[in-house]
C-alpha cells in the first residue's frame, strides 16, 4: 500500500469519520485495565470526541469493525503507541493546518508546532531526548479539555503544577542539571498568592515569563521586558535609571536581581532602607548610592507616617460626628502620591521620589489640620454644651425655689 494511502486511511483524509460505529471505544471501555482508561476519558470529556473525531485520527486503524485483527490492520496504518518524539508532529497534523483548523477553531493558532521546536523541550526532543514535555504531558492524551475549561490541565491554576510534575522533580531533572524548587518558591510568591487565592487568572504562571509552546528561561537582557508585560510603567522607569546599562554590563537580570524570580515577594519600605534592604547587598551606607536610597526611604517614610496620622486624627474626629469628608477626600490624592513615589523608586533617582513626596506632605499636612480644627470645633461644642447644660440646671433650681417660696408664703 502507497504511503499516500496509509496518510489517508491514518488520518482519515484530515476529515473525522461521521455517523460511524466506533469499535475502539465499544471495546477499550469494557476493558477496566490500562487500556480502558483512555477510551473512557476521551468518551467523556475530550474535546476532540465532541468534535466528532475518533481513535482512529491519531492511532490509525479502522473503527467501523468488531474484528480485533482488522480493526488493528498496520496496513490500515494503526500503531498502537505513537513514539514520544513523533507526538508533536502527530498533533500539528491537525493543528498546523490553518484551511483544516478553520473548520472547528478558525480563531485557533497554527503556529503552536512552530513555536514548540524552537522551544528548550523541542530542540531536546529533536536530538532524541524522550524525556522531555511534548503535547501530551501538558494537554493530556484522550482527556483533553478546551484550554478555557477550569477542569483543563492548562488552566491558569493548574498549570504551575503540570510544570512542576517535571520541574520538581529531582529525578527526572538531574541529567538537565536544573533546580528543581522554581515551583516551591513561587508558591511563597505573591503571584501564587493572586492566583491561588484570589482566583485572578491574569496573575502571572510559568507559561506568563517562559512561554507555553515556545517555552525557554528568559535571558537576562529580557526579564525586564518580561516583567513589563504587566509592569508597564515600572519597566519604563527602570529603562530610564542608571541602573539599566550597569545590569546589562554585568550581565544581571533587570528585575529579577531586586524581586527574585520565582519568589516574588510583596515589596515593601524596607527594601529601601533597614539592615535588610536590598540596596546594601550592592551600595554602601556612605556610598552615592547608598545615601540615594537612604533619602528615597526617607522620604517614603515621612509620606507614610504623615498620612496615617492625618488619618488618624480624622477618622477620630468623624467617630465624634464632625464633618471631615472634604479633608478625607483630600488625603486620597496624597495617597496616591504615595504609590507615585513607590513607583518611582524604580527610576532610581531620589529626585524623582522628592516630588510626588513633596506634594504628598502638603496635602497630608493640610488634611491634619483640618481635623485638628475639627477637634477643636468638637471640644468647643462640647464646653458650649456643658456650660449650657449648666445654665440650665441653675435656671431650673432657681425656677424650683422660686416656686418653693411662694408656695410657703401662700400657706403661711
Amino acid at each position: 500500500m502507497t504511503s499516500a494511502l496509509l496518510l489517508f486511511f491514518f488520518f482519515g483524509a484530515g476529515q473525522p469519520a461521521q455517523a460511524a460505529p466506533d469499535s475502539c471505544v465499544t471495546c477499550h471501555s469494557a476493558l477496566d485495565d490500562k487500556l480502558g482508561a483512555p477510551a473512557k476519558a476521551f468518551a467523556a470529556a475530550d474535546v476532540h470526541q465532541k468534535a466528532g473525531f475518533s481513535c482512529v485520527d491519531c492511532h490509525g486503524g479502522d473503527r467501523t469493525t468488531d474484528d480485533m485483527a482488522a480493526a488493528m490492520n498496520k496496513a490500515k496504518g494503526f500503531i498502537a503507541k505513537p513514539k514520544r518524539t513523533a507526538i508533536p508532529a502527530l498533533c500539528a497534523k491537525c493543528h498546523s493546518d490553518a484551511n483544516f483548523m478553520q473548520k472547528y477553531k478558525p480563531q485557533q493558532r497554527v503556529d503552536q508546532f512552530q513555536e514548540y521546536k524552537t522551544s528548550t523541550h523541542g530542540k531536546l526532543l529533536a536530538g532524541g531526548d524522550e524525556n522531555v514535555a511534548t503535547c501530551i504531558d501538558c494537554h493530556g492524551a484522550h482527556g483533553v479539555r478546551e484550554v478555557k475549561d477550569p477542569q483543563a490541565a492548562v488552566y491558569p491554576t493548574h498549570l504551575p503544577q503540570v510544570c512542576a510534575s517535571c520541574h520538581a522533580n529531582t529525578e527526572h531533572m538531574a541529567k538537565y542539571k536544573i533546580p528543581t524548587n522554581q515551583f516551591k518558591d513561587y508558591q511563597t510568591s505573591v503571584h501564587w498568592e493572586a492566583l491561588s487565592k484570589r482566583m485572578d487568572l491574569s496573575a502571572p504562571n510559568c507559561a506568563s515569563c517562559h512561554g507555553n509552546h515556545g517555552a525557554k528561561p528568559p535571558q537576562a537582557a529580557s526579564t525586564a521586558a518580561v516583567c513589563g508585560t504587566c509592569h508597564a510603567l515600572v519597566e519604563q522607569l527602570y529603562k530610564g535609571s542608571p541602573h539599566q546599562p550597569v545590569f546589562a554590563s554585568m550581565g544581571l537580570a533587570g528585575c529579577v536581581t531586586c524581586h527574585q524570580n520565582h519568589a516574588v515577594q510583596r515589596p515593601t519600605d524596607a527594601f529601601l532602607g533597614g539592615k535588610d534592604a536590598v540596596c546594601t547587598t550592592c551600595h554602601d551606607a556612605d556610598s552615592k548610592g547608598g545615601k540615594a536610597s537612604a533619602a528615597m526611604y526617607k522620604g517614603i517614610h515621612d509620606l507614610d507616617d504623615s498620612l496615617n496620622r492625618a488619618e488618624a486624627i480624622l477618622s477620630t474626629a468623624r467617630r465624634a460626628g464632625m464633618e471631615v469628608s472634604e479633608p478625607t477626600l483630600q488625603l486620597q490624592d496624597a495617597k496616591d502620591r504615595l504609590i507615585k513615589a513607590r513607583v518611582a523608586i524604580h527610576n532610581f533617582r531620589p529626585e524623582a521620589v522628592r516630588a510626588p513626596v513633596e506634594e504628598g506632605l502638603k496635602i497630608a499636612g493640610a488634611s491634619y489640620k483640618a481635623g485638628e480644627e475639627a477637634m477643636t470645633e468638637r471640644t468647643f461644642r462640647r464646653n458650649g454644651l456643658i456650660v449650657s447644660l449648666v445654665a440650665i440646671f441653675l435656671t431650673m433650681c432657681g425656677l424650683f425655689l422660686a416656686i418653693r417660696a411662694i408656695e410657703a408664703k401662700k400657706t403661711s
